[in-house]
């Protein structure tokens, strides 16, 4: 019985190689495509805008998305291309130069290109890295002002104006992960954040990448 298992187990083991093989041989830089889903963390702290602006700050939690596309030639380093949508998120009311603003929100998003270094740890099926890199970030705001001082204007409807701007930056990123690998598939757990004048948007996403 010891010898069928053994003889078993190797006819496995030389199948897989072969599998391998074969597939690196099909695609020798490890191209692979992926999405995700998560919660976000947006932060606007930094918004004195013209021609009213808005005087306070906000920390709200929205779903964030992304899709990716990357390669692994070699075991310990890759390369990821990323969009990422960080959601909408809402803030609190506020006072600036005597004006009333309310119903603030963010909507940051970003293209991100990423390089990946993999721990060289001994567990084939799974994998530990970290990522930095550089997002080109867009960030949609909007506000609504109360453009008559207060509190002459009282609410008036003609004093309410709604202002929008989107704001775009070239900011450094950086994340880290831990994905466990089935076959042609790694399903991950990843915290990504990316650096910005204006709050750091930042994301906890878990996803699935397939490696063809």
């Amino acid at each position: 019985m010891d010898r069928i298992s053994s003889n078993l187990l190797g006819l496995i083991g030389v199948a897989a190689l072969g599998a391998s093989t074969a597939a690196l041989a099909d695609n020798p830089l490890g191209f692979y495509i992926g999405a995700g889903v998560g919660e976000s963390q947006i932060d606007n702290n930094n918004n004195y805008y013209n021609p009213y602006g808005y005087g306070g700050g906000f920390r709200d939690h929205d779903a964030a998305w992304k899709v990716i596309a990357g390669l692994r030639p070699i075991s310990i380093v890759g390369a990821e291309l990323e969009y990422i949508d960080f959601g909408n998120a809402g803030g609190n009311n506020g006072y600036f130069n005597g004006y009333y603003d309310y119903g603030v929100s963010a909507h940051p998003k970003a293209t991100v290109l990423y390089g990946l270094g993999y721990l060289p740890i001994p567990l084939p099926f799974l994998d530990v890295y970290g990522k930095l890199g550089v997002a080109h970030l867009q960030t949609n705001n909007s506000y609504y002002s109360n453009v008559c001082p207060l509190p002459a204007a009282n609410g008036s409807a003609s004093c309410i104006t709604e202002s929008r701007f989107d704001q775009q930056d070239t900011k450094f990123a950086y994340g880290a992960g831990v994905q466990a690998k089935f076959q042609d598939f790694a399903f991950r757990g990843e915290y990504e954040r990316i650096s910005s004048t204006y709050g750091d948007p930042n994301a906890f996403m878990v996803s699935v990448t397939w490696t063809f």
